[in-house]
């Protein structure tokens, strides 16, 4: 049993599904996990398992930003055992070629956050996605027909970030879009051996100011969602 989560062994599934709000996470236990059980809700962080396909899957909540991701990640993965973890989440795009609801597949992920530094004493690590989880998920994409892009992402320790000029540079250098976890994802799934992806929904774009409303939100999650499911079904199905 681990701090944070809290679950006993063997109620969390080796395959998880992780959005930032709790609450997304609820909702895809009730919208896409047959006979899905609450094993958390320590500090409020749901977490459920249910089955996809007949393939065990759980759905965890870690919060926002990387510190936040990295104390529930690091837990699944080490006290848990977990094999494969895919980050559902929004996004914000960098390139004008990049339209609202498209899908983000994060290749890599630079950062801003000191956790790396720290971590590897000045060198500049370079997360990058499991290609296994990445080359599927594109597949499963690409054959439903969903607006993609694959390249790196930045990964912000600032939400509300008064430094412009940061982001500017990291669109002038190919970065497709901003959120706040995939780098600690890509970490994480570095140290323990064990695979990772961040597939993103561009909920606003920062160059043009377009936003999505509320409803197109849950309809780009949802979607979103189900590629992710398909993603592990294609990787780790019998």
């Amino acid at each position: 049993m681990s701090i944070h989560i809290g679950a006993e062994p063997g109620q969390i599934a080796p395959y998880v599904l992780i959005p930032g709000d709790p609450l997304r996470a609820k909702w895809i236990a009730e919208n896409f996990l047959e006979g899905a059980k609450l094993y958390s809700d320590v500090r409020g962080m749901l977490g459920y398992t249910g089955t996809y396909q007949g393939i065990e899957i759980s759905a965890q909540g870690s919060g926002m930003g990387l510190p936040s991701f990295s104390i529930y990640c690091t837990e699944l993965f080490k006290d848990y055992d977990v094999q494969s973890v895919i980050r559902v989440g929004s996004c914000g795009a960098l390139q004008e070629d990049i339209k609202v609801r498209d899908v983000i597949l994060a290749q890599g992920a630079c950062t801003d956050s000191a956790m790396n530094r720290l971590r590897f004493e000045g060198i500049d690590f370079a997360p990058i996605s499991d290609f296994e989880l990445l080359r599927s998920a594109y597949d499963v994409g690409e054959a439903a027909g969903k607006p993609m892009h694959v390249g790196n992402i930045f990964s912000s320790d600032s939400f509300y970030n008064d430094r412009a000029e940061l982001v500017s540079r990291a669109a002038e250098y190919g970065v497709l879009a901003v959120e706040m976890e995939a780098a600690a994802l890509y970490t994480l799934a570095a140290k323990y051996d064990r695979k990772g992806l961040a597939i993103c929904t561009v909920s606003d774009h920062i160059i043009t100011g377009e936003e999505t409303t509320s409803q197109e939100r849950q309809e780009s999650f949802g979607d979103m969602v189900e590629m992710a499911l398909e993603t592990i079904v294609s990787v780790h199905g019998v």
